[in-house]
């Protein structure tokens, strides 16, 4: 039998940028990171959903094994815009490698970090250390709406029994050097639209109108004017950022009838997505009340809510300690176990498996001139094959208290509201 032919982690990481991936288009990234998969003798399934409302995604299922443990690697194929190309100091699909760096959008988030799962897991395959299951759940739409991605795919295999046991993320996690940060836990995210409804009027007639603007304004003061939280133990205060009002008014001698507000709020685990909307609505309604004028006055507030995500944290432990460890190797530094910055698919994923993140250094990611260094994306691949060895040797023997691979969902560690 011919020795395996583990794919150079850069070359793979250039084929995936160079599919102008952005959601909801796939542009046969998928494609690209399949047939390298295949060559690894993992089986692939591709597993497209939609529903109304909401773009078409295509995302892929890949496993090598079918035994225990089963170690995920997750991430996502699509990226955002490249706006204004021509500010770029190359193409931003070219995947140009300059100054000993891969340069391109999605190379640090977080197609980089996909082309290490891959180089990586067919290192440890090609050593004989994958004593388990080895697999990659990777989306479609991650960057975008995120509804017809990972959440998707996990409820479909469950479905059918099929799950994981633990399962790492590749965000690009490090502020500034590999090996600095990986991320055990992150604030949930909620999204709200206040509509404050008063009465349209003339400008020169304002006792005959109510103009919700000046509510609006009180309302969204009386969000403001205390802190949601002081904080949970590992985490950032919980903070409500005002994105934008609107009115939509373009006649000067008019008093609006309506006022838009959207804010988001990311919550650590003192609060749930329902407890923190129970929490809004209740400073809101005392607002309000202060602002009610006596007899029939027609203001009145409606408030929309769409949790994308609950805070949730992986406790440190063995899965976390052999994550450090492997880092530490290739480093040189053990790195800070976190919960700062935004929300990623992990949001979906903790329900099913216990789940951390870490992939490249995050600097660029979303900007112009997105890029990582090409040093960065190798030794990234080192960590995650050495993961791979560390995860087996320690799983494979150890004592379950659950099925391995269950594909129940788990409960999240979570306090309640305050």
């Amino acid at each position: 039998m011919p020795a395996l032919e583990i794919p150079d982690p850069l070359a793979l990481a250039r084929a995936l940028i160079q599919r102008p991936s952005v959601t909801p288009e796939d542009a046969g990234a998928l494609g690209v990171l399949q047939t390298a998969l295949e060559g690894l003798g993992f089986v692939c399934e591709r597993m497209p959903f939609e529903e109304p409302g909401a773009a078409p995604v295509d995302n892929l299922y890949a496993r090598f094994g079918t035994g225990a443990p089963h170690f995920c690697f997750a991430g996502h194929t699509d990226v955002v815009p490249a706006r204004d190309p021509e500010a770029w100091s190359s193409p931003p699909f070219a995947a140009e490698t300059t100054d000993g760096a891969l340069w391109g959008r999605g190379a640090a988030d977080m197609k980089g970090a996909i082309a290490a799962f891959v180089a990586g897991a067919g290192a440890a395959i090609a050593s004989g250390t994958c004593a388990g299951s080895i697999s990659l759940l990777i989306t479609g739409d991650e960057e975008g709406p995120a509804i017809n991605g990972t959440r998707k795919m996990l409820a479909a295999l469950a479905a059918r029994g099929e799950g994981f046991d633990h399962c790492l993320v590749g965000e690009p996690t490090n502020p500034d050097a590999l090996g600095d940060m990986i991320k055990i836990g992150r604030r949930g995210s909620a999204n709200f639209i206040l509509t404050v409804t008063g009465q349209s009027g003339h400008v020169g007639y304002p006792h005959l109108a109510r103009s919700p603007l000046p509510p609006t304004l009180t309302l969204l003061n009386a969000l403001l004017a205390e802190p949601l939280d002081d904080g949970f133990e590992g985490f950032q205060p919980s903070n409500l950022e005002l994105t934008t009002i609107d009115v939509g008014n373009e006649v000067e001698n008019l008093i609006p009838g309506a006022a838009e507000a959207r804010f988001n709020v990311r919550f650590n685990p003192n609060w749930t997505g329902a407890s923190l909307d129970a929490h809004i609505r209740a400073r809101l309604d005392a607002a309000l009340a202060s602002l009610r004028r006596d007899g029939d006055d027609p203001l009145r507030y409606d408030l929309k809510v769409r949790v994308s995500g609950e805070a949730y944290l992986t406790s440190p432990g063995p899965f976390t300690d052999l994550v450090q460890e492997s880092v530490a190797a290739e480093t040189g530094r053990r790195p800070e176990l976190s919960t700062t910055g935004g929300t990623s698919d992990a949001r979906f994923i903790r329900q099913y498996a216990e789940v951390v993140e870490f992939g490249l250094v995050g600097k660029t990611m979303h900007k112009t001139n997105e890029h990582v260094a090409i040093a960065d994306i190798e030794a990234l691949s080192r960590i995650y094959a050495g993961l791979l060895e560390r995860y087996f040797a320690a799983f494979a023997s150890a004592p379950r208290t659950s099925t391995p691979g269950a594909s129940a969902p788990r409960a999240a560690t979570q306090a309640g509201a305050p």
